[in-house]
């Protein structure tokens, strides 16, 4: 079988490596949409997600016996597909999420900070191991976890502070005027 590796099958194995990533890629994304209730955008990515499997697993089917290698190129790019999945899914930042901010000394001024920035905040009084604590209650964009975790941080550097995914919100405040970005920001320009 290493005798028969040419580079016909070297560049087969690298478009279906290439290929199982992206299907697998468009498999994660499309797993997360059915989660945040995106219907359309979970059948569209499921439907190019299938075509392209198929495309590949007809070509490892006809060959594996032969070429045996095609499979370790297949597992790899599976492999690779859910770490690229999971790496865009994370840079799209799509839902939304509930930040639970526990402070200790400055809520008051951590409150307004976030209020000012745009952000709505319900603040509940509570006990903590250590006495008196105050959970602030934000429901954000995932893509404004960063920014608002900057604001919290400014303010009290060693806060305690968890997320949980929503499924669904009715009403989610963020900032009135967000810079624009990435490609629309290339698009705006005149």
């Amino acid at each position: 079988m290493i005798g028969e590796f040419n580079i016909y099958i070297l560049f087969t194995g690298i478009a279906i490596f290439f290929a199982r990533i992206v299907d697998v890629s468009l498999g994660t994304l499309r797993t997360i949409s059915i989660v945040h209730g995106r219907k359309r955008l979970a059948f569209w990515l499921g439907f190019c997600e299938i075509i392209i499997w198929l495309t590949v697993i007809s070509t490892v089917i006809h060959m594996i016996q032969e070429v045996p290698i095609l499979g370790i190129f297949y597992a790899f790019g599976f492999a690779a597909g859910n770490m690229v999945g999971i790496k865009v899914e994370n840079w799209l930042a799509l839902g939304c999420i509930n930040l639970r901010v526990i402070c200790r000394k400055n809520h008051q001024e951590m409150t307004k900070a976030i209020r000012e920035a745009g952000y709505a905040v319900t603040a509940f009084h509570g006990e903590g191991m250590s006495g008196p604590v105050v959970e602030l209650y934000i429901a954000c964009r995932r893509r404004n976890l960063k920014e608002l975790l900057e604001t919290v941080h400014k303010i009290e550097p060693d806060v305690f502070y968890t997320t949980e995914h929503i499924a669904s919100v009715n009403k989610v405040y963020g900032p009135i005027f967000q810079p624009v970005t990435g490609w629309r920001s290339i698009l705006k320009k005149k």
